[in-house]
C-alpha cells in the first residue's frame, strides 16, 4: 500500500460491526488505524444505487467527506443462482432494520424449497470503493468468491449469510471457518488484493 495510506487513519465506512473487524483484520498488515463510521458519529447514507458498486462508491465518498479522511467503504452480499442473483444489493434489507440474519437464511431456505430442483448454486460479492477527501477519484475493487448454499446453518463465526456459504473446494461453511482461512479465499479478501494490487507497496 503506497505511502499515503501506510500508517495512515482511515475510515471504514460502516456501522456493520463484524464487517469493520475483517477490514481491520486485512488493513493490519498495512500498520493502517482503521475507525469505523459509527465511532466517528458519521451517518449512514441511503444506499440508492443499483450495482455494489455504485453504493460502495456512495458511502466512501459520504464519509470521506464527513471525516475529511480518506474512506474505505464496502458494499456486499449474497447472489443465489435460483433466484436470479436475489438477495443482491438487498442482502442486508433482508435481514430486517435489526438485522436478523438468522430470519434473512431461513427466508432463503423457504423460497429455494418451493422451487422443484433448485440449483444451492450461489456467491458472494465484494466491491470495496476507496475515496479521499482532497477530490482524487474515487476507485472501486470487486472480488467474487463462488460456492454452494448449505442448511440448516452451520458455525458461529464470521457474520451475515456466512453460516449458510460453503465455497467451492472447502467443506466448512464460512461460519465454520477460522478467519483466517476465510480471509484468504473470501470475496473481501479477493476484492482487498486487486485495491493493494492497484496502489502498490511502498518497500
Amino acid at each position: 500500500m503506497n505511502a499515503t495510506l501506510r500508517g495512515a487513519t482511515l475510515v471504514v465506512a460502516s456501522h456493520n460491526a463484524g464487517k469493520v473487524r475483517e477490514i481491520r483484520d486485512l488493513l493490519a498488515p498495512f500498520e493502517v488505524t482503521a475507525r469505523s463510521a459509527e465511532e466517528l458519529g458519521l451517518p449512514e447514507p441511503d444506499e440508492t444505487g443499483t450495482t455494489f458498486a455504485d453504493n460502495a462508491r456512495l458511502k466512501a465518498e459520504a464519509a470521506a467527506a464527513g471525516a475529511h479522511l480518506p474512506a474505505l467503504a464496502d458494499d456486499s452480499g449474497l447472489e443465489v443462482e435460483a433466484l436470479g442473483n436475489a438477495p443482491g444489493i438487498y442482502s442486508a434489507r433482508w435481514a430486517g432494520p435489526t438485522r436478523d440474519f438468522g430470519a434473512a437464511m431461513a427466508r432463503i431456505e423457504r423460497v429455494l424449497d418451493g422451487i422443484p430442483n433448485a440449483p444451492r448454486r450461489a456467491r458472494f460479492v465484494c466491491a470495496l470503493a476507496i475515496a479521499y477527501p482532497d477530490g482524487r477519484a474515487t476507485e472501486i475493487f470487486q472480488g467474487t468468491v463462488a460456492g454452494e448454499l448449505t442448511f440448516p446453518p452451520r458455525g458461529d463465526n464470521g457474520f451475515g449469510y456466512d453460516p449458510i456459504f460453503v465455497a467451492d473446494g472447502q467443506t466448512m461453511t464460512f461460519g465454520e471457518m477460522d478467519p483466517d482461512a476465510k480471509h484468504a479465499i473470501s470475496h473481501r479478501a479477493h476484492a482487498f488484493a486487486k485495491l493493494v494490487a492497484r496502489l502498490g507497496n511502498d518497500e
